[in-house]
């Protein structure tokens, strides 16, 4: 892709036509237990007997569906909840202050954005202003990666704004460089930003939120951190370094700061079209599609509003990424090869510093040409 050129939307149809649609078809008929329940019924009234081998058949076929998402619903309102009776009451959006990290481009940008249209007040700490002439959206220039801008700047927002809800650690870079060419600057550069900046912005938000035992944290990783690829070495392992904080996090919080209220959401996505990946090139789309900022976007939302902590891997292909450390290393190498994974940053260029006066990022629209959907999501 070329510097000029921009993002464009896929066609309703064949351009979005990958595993994820039948996936999505899949989950609403033969995996919904409401639409399986009606096949027994069906062939009891053309006439089926009760004790008719496709009537026991399909009824239990809708046992197996509706325990399988039965168990899955109640394992995850106990480890949120504590109980099956009480929920938790529903968020506020309008008294949310939200902190994206990050927030001035790609995932980040396009989050602040929706939040801030839907009158939620967001603070941006990114090195470069965003592109928003929202009121909403307040800005601070701050390189998370250094524990005293990280501090300063927490506590003038504090001081101005109030006292964070919610904390999206979201900033994040990448080298595309072989392991050998790695400068030391890269490598502190890298995991400055893409692990150390949590740790920085636990340590300024989350004792206010310890003290009023509540509050969300979204830790941006990459299925990347779940297995690794070539010339990602230490954009992998700092996304891996994550997904153990997050774990780590999740029982502190729970068994040692006795604040189970405090949700923490693990984000786990596949190749994303910004413009940090914008010279990324994986194949196979079909299997392993890119997703649009949009759809983590919608996620992230979704996951907060829900008000339970969890882990969201997508696209489809990014569920199984967990398993194959219990699969032989010929299926790992398989799907590598078949990916294209570690071939994929070989024309890797670093487009994530680019300069406002180069203007907007490749794979990131204006706020104008994204303002229908941010009012869709």
């Amino acid at each position: 892709m070329s510097e000029q050129e921009e993002y464009i939307d896929p066609s309703p149809v064949w351009d979005s036509l990958d595993v994820d649609l039948f996936v999505k078809v899949l989950k609403h008929t033969a995996f919904s237990p409401f639409f399986v329940m009606l096949i027994p019924t069906f062939y009891i009234f053309q006439g089926a007997k009760m004790t008719d081998s496709i009537v026991l058949g399909s009824a239990a076929y809708y046992v197996l569906v509706a325990s399988f998402w039965a168990i899955r619903w109640i394992s995850r309102l106990y480890s949120n909840q504590g109980s099956l009776m009480y929920a938790p009451p529903p968020l506020d959006w309008s008294d949310q202050i939200v902190v994206i990290t990050g927030g001035s481009s790609g995932v980040g940008e396009l989050l602040a954005n929706t939040l801030a249209v839907k009158s939620v007040s967001v603070v941006v700490l990114d090195v470069k202003p965003i592109q928003a002439q929202n009121y909403n959206i307040t800005y601070y220039k701050c390189d998370v990666s250094k524990w005293e801008e990280v501090e300063a700047v927490s506590k003038k927002i504090i001081e101005e704004i109030g006292q964070p809800t919610i904390l999206v650690n979201n900033a994040g870079v990448a080298q595309g460089k072989l392991i050998l060419d790695l400068s030391p600057e890269d490598i502190q550069q890298t995991f400055g930003v893409n692990t150390l900046s949590h740790f920085w912005t636990l340590k300024a938000f989350l004792p206010g939120m310890i003290e009023k035992k509540k509050g969300h944290i979204v830790t941006m990783a990459s299925n990347l951190g779940i297995h690794g690829v070539a010339q990602m070495t230490d954009y992998a392992a700092s996304k891996a370094a994550l997904i153990n904080l997050n774990r780590s996090l999740r029982s502190e919080l729970d068994k040692r700061y006795k604040c189970p209220s405090i949700r923490t959401t693990l984000v786990c996505p596949g190749h994303i079209h910004t413009s940090l990946f914008a010279t990324a090139k994986p194949s196979q789309r079909f299997f392993f599609p890119t997703l649009h900022p949009i759809d983590v976007v919608k996620r992230i939302i979704q996951a907060v509003d829900d008000t339970h902590s969890q882990i969201i891997y997508l696209p489809f292909y990014t569920e199984f990424m967990p398993y194959l450390q219990l699969l032989p290393d010929w299926f790992a190498d398989f799907a590598s090869w078949l990916s294209n994974a570690d071939f994929a940053v070989v024309d890797f260029v670093k487009l994530s510093g680019r300069r406002p006066e180069e203007g907007p990022a490749p794979a990131v629209n204006t706020e104008q040409e994204m303002g229908n959907k941010f009012k869709s999501i």
